[in-house]
């Protein structure tokens, strides 16, 4: 991915930082002072119960095995990965590090993540909204146009939910290099997408920051694990403020079996296949109106009575997402792409009612 284009000069990561984060000292708990985990010693530093039952001991505070590998695939620095209990948790750490309560703003494109809101009234920050355009882009002239000095944070969902689209390069490259905050790019569906991610960026753009997760193309939404990708300095302040423990050895364990399997090419060829199974039989639905383009794991259509649908797809038995409460999605219904069963039996029942 070759944007050809000169980084941002004049932000710096001191500028946005909460100050009593930057002056705070972090947690230290008993594994991040002795961190041989693997050393042939007697624990009895940390108050576990010692009887062995592949639990008793706590989990790799820094999930250093998880991190090598993640940083091995996808080709960043050790030291620009945080690992948490999910995206939330995440995206929630951004805001308790960059974003002084009561005071400071940041900036989501609806209609998107409904948890970005959520995280900004729980961390009393204000959400200024900018819907994106009627082709579902990001209006930049207006983002920016919404910058204040106390704008931390813009999140941008690529490819987005609910809308399924990726947003164009243009418009992540110019709000990145006219924004001296932080540019949160929400990546959590970007393997299902053909465009490449915003990684291999990271190094030319030091507010840029990527959050990815395990739950979406890997499978592995039960384990809640999200990951974020930033420059050295942005995660040595989020390791600051992260809970010691906040990735449960279990879910170490597995994610790390998950991501040495290869198998994600030939799931991911499968999803996206039926994906375009999903659309092309979509087309001969009636009372489906548009059928928005999709580089996710899901569709976004617009039908005569969102309403009216999803209840009947409710009482034969199929859960869908119904989305109308959403800016621009009014009669907007959001479908997962299931099996190759499910989706059959999902697109029977569309054709008779």
């Amino acid at each position: 991915m070759n944007k050809n284009i000169t980084p941002i000069s004049t932000f710096s990561i001191e500028n946005i930082v909460r100050k009593s984060i930057l002056k705070m000292k972090p947690y230290s708990s008993a594994r991040d002072e002795f961190k041989e985990f693997e050393t042939k010693v007697v624990f009895l530093d940390a108050n576990e119960n010692p009887f062995s039952n592949g639990y008793n001991r706590y989990p790799d505070p820094q999930q250093k095995q998880l991190k090598t590998l993640l940083a091995k695939q996808k080709k960043v620095s050790l030291n620009q990965i945080l690992v948490g209990n999910g995206s939330d948790e995440v995206l929630d750490l951004l805001f308790r590090a960059f974003c002084e309560p009561n005071q400071d703003n940041v900036i989501t494109l609806p209609p998107t993540y409904g948890m970005y809101g959520v995280l900004a009234d729980l961390n009393a920050i204000e959400n200024k909204e900018i819907l994106l355009t009627d082709a579902f882009e990001p209006n930049v002239g207006e983002i920016l146009k919404a910058v204040s000095e106390n704008t931390k944070i813009i999140f941008l969902c690529s490819p987005n939910n609910p809308t399924g689209n990726s947003f164009s390069d243009e418009s992540i490259l110019y709000l990145l290099k006219n924004f001296n905050g932080l540019v949160v790019l929400d990546e959590a569906y970007i393997d299902f997408s053909s465009k490449e991610s915003w990684l291999s960026e990271l190094n030319d753009f030091p507010n840029l920051v990527i959050i990815q997760t395990l739950s979406k193309a890997y499978g592995l939404a039960g384990l809640r694990i999200g990951i974020v990708y930033a420059s050295e300095e942005i995660i040595s302040i989020l390791n600051k403020i992260k809970p010691p423990y906040n990735l449960n050895t279990a879910s170490q364990e597995i994610a790390l079996k998950k991501l040495n399997q290869n198998t994600l090419a030939a799931q991911l060829k499968k999803l996206i296949s039926e994906r375009e199974n999903v659309i092309n039989s979509l087309k001969s639905i009636t009372f489906i109106e548009r059928i928005f383009p999709s580089d996710a794991n899901f569709i976004l259509v617009k039908v005569d009575d969102a309403t009216l649908r999803y209840n009947q797809l409710i009482q034969a038995g199929i859960v869908i997402r119904n989305r109308s409460n959403q800016p621009l999605c009014e009669n907007c219904l959001r479908i997962t792409i299931g099996t190759k069963e499910e989706n059959n039996q999902l697109i029977t029942i569309l054709k008779s009612l």
